[in-house]
């Protein structure tokens, strides 16, 4: 096991110990549990850093990276929309997207490609917006109309995300299609 996927493991073991924090913690949870969120974005850059850097990409950082963003999305945003912080839309609009996502990438691994639809500049610019709103919410900034702007942009972002990756998968499918 190399250097990223220990980093993409202790990523997802922070998904349980932020939702302990989130929900048990009396003062300054979200500040806690925030903190817990922070660290594993760093370790998300950090092992994406180290694996190309030192071509340690390997299938299961491939499959197990995704799968860590993913909880961890689920986890801030199940528990921010419990707690009132962003409203159960964003949930509704980001989970489904996030399900689909899922879906597709067993789709693709499962019965088409063996392998996961790489990360790109509109997911990544689609997760610089998520964690611009989610810590907005966390150093509570004075401005909410900032707030829901940067969670609104953060919602737009995701579906264009999302449709690039459809664009991609539907290319795929049909390139797929065509060696038959």
């Amino acid at each position: 096991m190399n250097i990223p996927n220990i980093l993409t493991i202790i990523r997802i073991l922070l998904v349980p110990l932020y939702l302990l924090v989130f929900y048990t913690v009396e003062k300054n949870k979200i500040l806690y549990a925030g903190t817990i969120y922070i660290l594993a974005g760093l370790t998300d850059v950090l092992d994406g850093y180290i694996a190309r850097k030192y071509n340690m990409i390997s299938k299961l950082g491939a499959a197990l990276d995704p799968l860590a963003d993913k909880l961890m999305t689920f986890a801030v945003l199940i528990s921010f929309t419990s707690a009132n912080l962003i409203p159960p839309w964003v949930l509704l609009i980001l989970g489904m997207k996030e399900v689909l996502m899922i879906l597709g990438g067993i789709i693709l691994y499962l019965f088409k490609e063996k392998r996961v639809l790489p990360s790109n500049k509109y997911g990544k610019i689609a997760t610089v917006s998520f964690y611009a709103a989610i810590l907005s919410i966390i150093f509570k900034i004075p401005s909410p109309t900032l707030i829901k702007l940067l969670i609104l942009t953060t919602v737009i972002l995701n579906l264009l995300a999302f449709t690039n990756y459809l664009k991609i998968f539907i290319s795929r499918n049909r390139e797929n299609e065509y060696m038959r």
